[in-house]
């Protein structure tokens, strides 16, 4: 079957090798067997859909460390997202004779500010380490899976199909490099497990409450 997880590895080197090598990671004829390669293998191949982007946006980052890894892909998402922001601002002239392109445009633009306050949160939530990681495992999910939605709900807004395919090429890296991160977040326990980190996962929520109602009332 071509879904098995070793056929998808293989397709995942395959990958790796035809991206272009950038100047931080030496270039080498072998590169689909350095541990480079490998680490970025075993971390591209839980993800659910085409696992392209995810091998391309990690090959140039210069390390073998997992996490680290982990954490530049959501770097580059959050990346992609502000692109995404500015690509909005910049495309409201071109439809300002339309007060309903005009609407979702900035609808859609709010949106993706508020997935950038969610990665603010992420950030916390992973902090430095892998055992702050592992501690806030589950608000991690819940911020990536936030950011999606923010995404989703943009383009639900959009019913000119002219207009969806303008925005869906906009903003569609900020996207998918979110989609990719949260699938990675969602398949950590793998993840670690092909790498031996020994490290639980907390599947409690530590993401900060509000106050109850009655401090709101004196």
């Amino acid at each position: 079957m071509m879904n098995t997880p070793i056929i998808k590895l293989v397709f995942l080197f395959l990958s790796l090798t035809a991206t272009a090598t950038a100047a931080s990671v030496k270039p080498t004829n072998n590169y689909l067997f350095t541990p480079h390669a490998k680490a970025v293998a075993g971390i591209c191949t839980v993800i659910q859909t085409d696992t392209s982007l995810c091998c391309k946006t990690l090959k140039p980052v210069p390390t073998d460390d997992p996490i680290e890894l982990i954490r530049a892909l959501a770097v580059a998402a959050e990346t992609a997202v502000k692109q995404s922001v500015t690509f909005l601002t910049e495309s409201k002239p071109k439809h300002k004779s339309s007060l309903i392109a005009t609407a979702v445009i900035n609808s859609c633009e709010k949106n993706l500010n508020y997935a950038l306050e969610d990665f603010a949160d992420l950030w916390k939530s992973m902090g430095k380490n892998v055992t702050t990681l592992a501690y806030n495992y589950f608000a991690c999910k819940k911020e990536l899976m936030s950011i999606m939605g923010y995404h989703s709900t943009c383009l639900d807004d959009i019913e000119d199909k002219n207009l969806l395919k303008e925005v869906e090429i906009g903003i569609g890296a900020g996207k998918k490099l979110s989609s990719d991160s949260f699938d990675v977040f969602n398949n950590l326990n793998t993840i670690f497990k092909t790498f031996g980190i020994k490290v639980k996962l907390n599947e409690n929520d530590t993401s900060p409450r509000p106050p109850p109602l009655s401090d709101y009332y004196y």
